[in-house]
């Protein structure tokens, strides 16, 4: 089987402004990729660029995207150890499009093999019932929202801060009242503060009922993580520390609790696998995290944490914050926060396109 070329598409999808501590996104920046083989095979993939964390925009992921098409060109998609070899050595860093090439070629590899996704990564079925994000407004905003998330079904609210401290702990003491006790909390601060502002905060609100705080600080003060764990009993996640597999040890001996894992930052399936494998062995539990990812990669994060028993927090509502549009026909479905891949299954990663919203996006062919 050879790779004959691949469509890049520049699948922005509009969205509500969403803030966090470092910015706003007013549209998701994302790509999607289609190789197509000689074998008739197509893989699908799919990346959101986050230019506030992995530096990467839509624009600089397409312009990478034409050079690893040309660079994949007539060589084997099933080999992917290879594939994804060649495009560290051809460029460094660019893993949120290197984790759409990532995400296509395991479809691919999947769909040869007869089988979902999943069963293709050795794993199985399981409930998946993700969190929902509200953003950074006002504290009566937050609360309203969450308030709302609640009456919606759901269970877990994750609430970003990070901007100022004060109104940080406003903003989680107005949202405990609005939703009560029995909704779990989890924070992130995108690595907005200080580590006085962190300490603060997180020792204000040490009887909320907070169930973690992610990236606290800038990941340049993970020396300092040790110090703001003995300052407060909320867990820590890193996030931002952490994006290779060789991260883990060193996010661990931080002194970090849980690591956040997502395909933008480590690339792909493959790395995302191989730090999850790494944060077991050293008893350390993962979160699947994303950016504004569409249905596309979101299908993909679900069959990755069926493969993946060490990912046990579900930060997976990328489509669902903000999307006025969704340009997936088929893939998983998501229902008062529960994910599930469709029935009949589908070989490989078993997603359908809107044909008429592709014809919308600008596309290239290489």
């Amino acid at each position: 089987m050879k790779i004959t070329y691949t469509e890049i598409y520049a699948f922005s999808i509009p969205m509500v402004p969403f803030a966090i501590a470092t910015g706003t996104m007013d549209y998701a920046q994302n790509v999607l990729i289609r190789i197509y083989t000689d074998d008739g095979v197509t893989g699908t993939g799919e990346c959101s660029a986050f230019p506030m964390i992995v530096g990467e925009t839509q624009q600089t992921c397409i312009a990478v995207a034409k050079d690893l098409a040309a660079l994949f060109k007539d060589k084997d998609p099933l080999d992917i150890e290879a594939r994804l070899e060649e495009m560290d050595h051809y460029i460094a860093g660019n893993t949120t499009i290197k984790s759409a090439y990532d995400m296509a070629l395991y479809d691919i590899c999947a769909q040869v093999a007869g089988l979902p996704l999943y069963a293709y990564l050795g794993g199985q079925k399981k409930q998946i019932t993700t969190d929902i994000t509200v953003g950074i407004d006002t504290p009566e905003k937050m609360a309203y929202l969450a308030q709302q998330f609640k009456e919606n079904g759901a269970l877990t609210l994750k609430v970003k801060v990070g901007k100022d401290a004060k109104t940080d702990i406003e903003r989680i003491r107005a949202i405990r009242a609005a939703v009560g006790t029995e909704v779990k909390i989890r924070l992130d601060a995108n690595q907005g503060w200080s580590f006085g502002a962190a300490e603060a905060a997180l020792t204000a609100m040490k009887d909320l009922g907070i169930e973690f705080c992610e990236q606290p600080m800038r990941y340049y003060d993970d020396p300092l993580v040790k110090r703001l764990k003995s300052a407060t009993s909320i867990p820590l996640m890193a996030d931002e520390s952490c994006y290779h597999p060789r991260d883990v040890a060193n996010v661990v001996n931080s002194g970090f609790d849980y690591i956040n894992i997502k395909l933008a930052k480590s690339g792909g399936i493959y790395k995302a696998l191989q730090i999850a494998d790494n944060a077991a062995r050293l008893g350390t539990a993962c979160m699947m995290g994303g950016m504004l990812e569409s249905r596309v990669a979101l299908t993909a994060m679900t069959h990755l944490v069926m493969a993946a028993d060490n990912i046990t927090f579900y930060d997976m509502d990328t489509c669902l914050l903000g999307h006025t549009q969704d340009p997936v026909l088929k893939g998983v479905e998501i229902n008062r926060y529960q994910l599930t891949l469709p029935i009949p299954e589908s070989t490989g990663l078993g997603v359908e396109i809107d044909p008429v919203f592709l014809e919308g996006c600008s596309c290239w062919r290489v």
